[in-house]
């Protein structure tokens, strides 16, 4: 979805729009088999991020670029500027992560710190559910009804003591909703629609498939030798210290979701270092975004209850095979978002009720931890919609001073619902009557999990493969 809203703007035609989704997905395949190896081990998908599209904004509108008349060398440049702003602000996650000083900073975290984080990285993310689905009702209200039907109600039915509708749930309601759009496509159904609608209902509107190669292996540095600007690259941080934040959050919902103990700090900062150099892979290979940790993948743990690392390792393999062979991927890529929008209806809220279930570990007969809460969730939700509608009528954030930078620092950041929601619960959590208030907070249930060795089970989760613990000793 990044690639499709991006790379038109960049000058990009079908052809490139399709090697940059080959290439996202092929780079997600294989952070995510980094991460789920020798990262937090957790099952998650590394994915595209969009909190990387203010920046990214920023580096297509700049008039050295913009100014290019022909679109090809246009997108080219603009795809090399990307790239350079990317690997630079990659260092950020790998310092804060291989050094510890993310895992030192968690410790500031609580279980009723978290608990708005967690929850709003579901709840932010409400406008990429229900008001997509309305953008094609006869597509996506089935798929949304369907997928609750089959994954709720009908979870029990098994064949030979395989709770098949259960696990498989979302794979059968895309496949036989994608097949009912192909045939409302095919029918003429939107023959004489608007073009909004067509393009959020037909399933031959990408123009991928024809455009897609049989055979293309995405390799580094594919659009060039990537170009470095001070300004660009700052801005950008904004955007890693934002993915940094929702992949916290997405770490600590995925554990619970998979049944394993809260990430120590060690582990929370391995993870973050290998994001780190995620990102810098994604600035190599040229994917057009950075990454973070997939919250829908995350909510899928708790629809299906499959909570295997050599699960997530499998899809990974997929991913990197369907990347390289272009025809698959573009057919994939051919199912209209409408039905993603009525899945996240599901996952998001699944995510966002994690998050609130942290507050059982919590006093809530308190009236601290009412302020905390209930303000923290609210501006997360307030500030960065103010941010969102502000940009959609100005077509510009609310910070625009000469410092491009600046501008996207502070756009990028309050445009985050987590981060925000992170802002203000942790300095609140750690600010206000904190003398007489660990145990209303959590902290005796969070504290034995801090450190790898507090729990026996967290060997099992984290510990390295291929005996590597012995190089490197988790702390």
């Amino acid at each position: 979805m990044i690639p499709a809203v991006l790379v038109p703007m960049m000058g990009g035609s079908d052809g490139d729009r399709v090697r940059v989704v080959q290439t996202l997905l092929f780079v997600t395949g294989i952070n995510t088999l980094l991460q789920s190896l020798f990262g937090t081990r957790l099952p998650t998908v590394i994915g595209g991020s969009y909190a990387f599209v203010v920046p990214i904004m920023a580096i297509i509108q700049d008039s050295s670029l913009a100014a290019i008349p022909d679109d090809h060398e246009r997108f080219l440049q603009t795809m090399r500027a990307i790239q350079g702003a990317l690997i630079v602000s990659s260092s950020i996650q790998i310092i804060l992560g291989y050094s510890q000083l993310w895992g030192i900073f968690s410790r500031f975290f609580s279980p009723l710190g978290m608990a708005p984080v967690v929850a709003l990285l579901g709840f932010g993310l409400f406008e990429r559910g229900f008001p997509v689905v309305g953008r094609c009702v006869e597509v996506g209200l089935p798929m949304l009804i369907l997928f609750v039907v089959l994954s709720q109600y009908l979870k029990n039915v098994q064949i030979r003591d395989i709770p098949i509708l259960e696990r498989f749930s979302l794979f059968i309601c895309i496949a036989l909703v994608w097949a009912y759009a192909q045939i409302l496509t095919a029918g003429g159904a939107y023959k004489h629609s608007p073009e909004v609608t067509q393009i959020n209902c037909r399933t031959d509107r990408a123009n991928l498939i024809s455009s897609a190669p049989w055979i293309k292996i995405p390799f580094p540095l594919q659009w060039g030798a990537p170009t470095f600007s001070a300004g660009q690259s700052f801005g950008m941080v904004s955007a890693v210290l934002v993915s940094l934040v929702e992949s916290t959050a997405s770490y600590k919902a995925a554990a619970r979701l998979a049944s394993a103990t809260p990430p120590p700090a060690h582990i929370l900062s391995r993870g973050i270092g290998w994001q780190g150099i995620g990102i810098l892979l994604d600035g190599l290979f040229g994917t057009g975004t950075g990454s973070t940790v997939s919250v829908e993948n995350v909510g899928l743990l708790g629809s299906t209850r499959i909570g295997s690392r050599r699960v997530i390792q499998i899809s990974a393999g997929f991913m990197i095979f369907f990347s390289m062979l272009g025809k698959f991927g573009a057919l994939f890529a051919s199912i209209p978002f409408t039905i993603f929008a009525a899945v996240y209806c599901v996952l998001f809220g699944l995510v966002a009720a994690v998050g609130l279930s942290f507050l059982q570990f919590t006093n809530m007969n308190s009236m601290r931890n009412l302020f905390i809460v209930g303000v923290s969730i609210f501006l997360g939700l307030s500030v960065p919609e103010y941010f969102f509608r502000y940009s959609m009528a100005a077509q510009r954030g609310p910070a625009h001073t000469k410092a491009g930078w600046f501008n996207d620092y502070i756009n990028t950041i309050f445009s985050s619902p987590p981060t925000v929601g992170l802002i203000v619960a942790v300095f609140l959590d750690n600010t206000l009557e904190v003398k007489n208030a660990a145990k209303d907070r959590g902290m005796p249930w969070w504290v034995p999990f801090r450190s790898f060795k507090g729990d026996a089970r967290s060997e099992e989760f984290y510990s390295l493969p291929f005996n590597l613990n012995r190089f490197f000793p988790p702390s």
